[in-house]
């Protein structure tokens, strides 16, 4: 199998001698060419050209979530099809999330292995993706999340702490939303995002909107995180929201999210947040959020500046990913 190997060389949670170990893994089992990314965008360009080259059968990503994203972006340039080339993750940023959401280990050594004994017996899924679409930038394929409100703003100051020369850590992430919490105190009280449904009435007044395409959300180390516990790759979009954050319900929102993925009463299907303020649908297709003020936006974990309105599709079986 012909199979490009994008690795990110500042991969939070890799050293050049493990790569060396992983590249050497790979091309035992691989005809491997490796390109390591250079900019911010290059996996995404890197990505593009191995589809447009048309020689390429697989593009491996070594790296954490933003790389995958770029890796992913670049693969639907042009959209889905039968001639995009499979994706394999190995993971190396400080979460992985969408690595983990897919069951691999969080260890890129482990993950590798996983990945080869994957590609000697064929194993392969078909997964959904998520789409968004906002004035003044490209749409942009989103592998586990989006979120336009309080969330962004978290991921922005990270990134800003990052830029300062701060390594992503959790602690990182946790202070910066507490220090968030702590200057957001009028869009607390009422937030600027309007959610709007085909065929509903808009839900007016949040503070985060949370769009998820898998479950979890996120980690806090080895600890998932569950607003949308219904989400999956195999469905459309969720979608989690909160129209006022206090003290006390939002220390009982983080309470419910932070639980184990317990089912409810039925037996089948896991308990989701809830709560006065709480706003949550499962499996939609089409929405868009609407802020009254340019509010934060990320997608995958990457700030991507305000934005006052932006629309959401959820692509069922758009990437095949080796597993």
């Amino acid at each position: 199998m012909r199979a490009l190997l994008v690795v990110n060389p500042k991969a939070t949670t890799t050293s050049g001698r493990t790569r060396d170990v992983l590249i050497h893994a790979l091309r035992s089992d691989l005809k491997l060419e490796v390109a390591q990314t250079e900019y911010r965008g290059h996996a995404r360009d890197l990505a593009r050209e191995a589809v447009e080259d048309g020689t390429v059968d697989l593009v491996v990503a070594l790296g954490g979530d933003g790389t995958v994203n770029e890796v992913v972006n670049g693969l639907l340039a042009h959209g889905p099809g039968e001639k995009v080339p499979r994706l394999a993750v190995v993971p190396g940023g400080s979460t992985n999330v969408f690595a983990r959401a897919l069951g691999l280990p969080n260890d890129p050594v482990e993950a590798t292995g996983a990945l080869l004994n994957a590609l000697e017996h064929r194993r392969e899924r078909p997964i959904g993706l998520g789409k968004a679409m906002t004035e003044g930038l490209p749409d942009r394929w989103f592998t586990f999340t989006a979120g336009l409100g309080f969330d962004a703003g978290v991921v922005g100051r990270v990134e800003e702490q990052r830029k300062a020369g701060r390594k992503s850590t959790h602690a990182l992430y946790v202070g910066q939303a507490l220090r968030h919490y702590v200057t957001q105190r009028e869009q607390r009280r009422s937030g600027p995002v309007s959610l709007q449904l085909p065929g509903r009435e808009p839900v007016p007044g949040l503070v985060l909107a949370i769009v998820s395409n898998t479950s979890p959300w996120t980690f806090l180390g080895n600890r998932p995180v569950y607003p949308s516990p219904l989400a999956s790759f195999d469905t459309d979009l969720d979608v989690f929201g909160i129209t006022r954050m206090t003290a006390f319900g939002t220390a009982r929102t983080v309470r419910q999210i932070l639980r184990s993925h317990t089912p409810s009463s039925d037996g089948d299907t896991p308990a989701g947040p809830s709560g006065k303020h709480v706003v949550s649908y499962h499996d939609a297709r089409h929405f868009t959020l609407v802020s009254q003020e340019p509010a934060p936006f990320q997608v995958d974990g990457d700030h991507l500046g305000d934005r006052s309105r932006v629309s959401f599709t959820g692509v069922r079986r758009a990437l095949r990913v080796i597993v």
